[in-house]
Parts: C-alpha cells; structure tokens; sequence
C-alpha cells in the first residue's frame, strides 16, 4: 500500500476532516484518483489513519485557485508558501514548479 507522510501538526486536522487534500512535489509515487493509502505520522513512524485518493491533479503554482485552497492550510504570503515548501522538498521552488493537489476521503 502506498504511504504519505504528515508532520504530527496535520494529524488532528486530518482526523476532525478539517485538512481534506494535500499538496506534493515531485511525486516519484505516481498518486491517482481511486488509489487507497495509509497516512503515516513523520514523528512516530506510526499509521494514524487510510484514506481513499477522491481526486489528484498537478498544476503550477501560479495556477492555483481558491478552491484549491480549500480543505488545505492557508499561508500569510505566497514568498512563505514558496519558502515552506523549498524547505520541505530541499529544492528551489517558484510559481512554475508543478504541485500534485490531492484530495482524499478517510476510510
């Protein structure tokens, strides 16, 4: 079964449905819609819950919409959004870079 990886910060939001969808870079996965897969603590190591993949597509960063925010942490600025995740990925990213915006239901 395929994993994703949650700081321990997005566990309880995850789990009250509050966070619904997660954004990834360079998916080496190949995530899709329909696939079933387990959340893992990054702390613990430890699965916290399954989720079924409702749908997952990629655009660029300039691209995104409101409603792509939706379900979805918000940042004070699109600088910090980009900082977040070039910290996160280890790599440069801009308003081209692609994100994989996936949605996902809890089983």
């Amino acid at each position: 079964m395929k994993t994703l990886k949650f700081d321990e910060k997005f566990v309880g939001p995850i789990l009250a449905g509050e966070k619904t969808n997660t954004w990834r870079l360079f998916d080496e996965k190949n995530l899709k819609t329909g696939d079933e897969i387990e959340f893992i603590n990054k702390q613990t190591g430890e699965t916290f819950a399954k989720a079924k993949l409702t749908d997952v597509f990629e655009k660029p960063f300039k691209d995104l919409t409101p409603e792509d925010f939706e379900g979805h942490e918000k940042f004070p600025s699109e600088k910090e959004m980009f900082e977040t995740y070039s910290k996160y990925y280890g790599k440069q990213v801009s308003s081209q870079t692609p994100v994989k915006i996936i949605h996902f239901k809890l089983l």
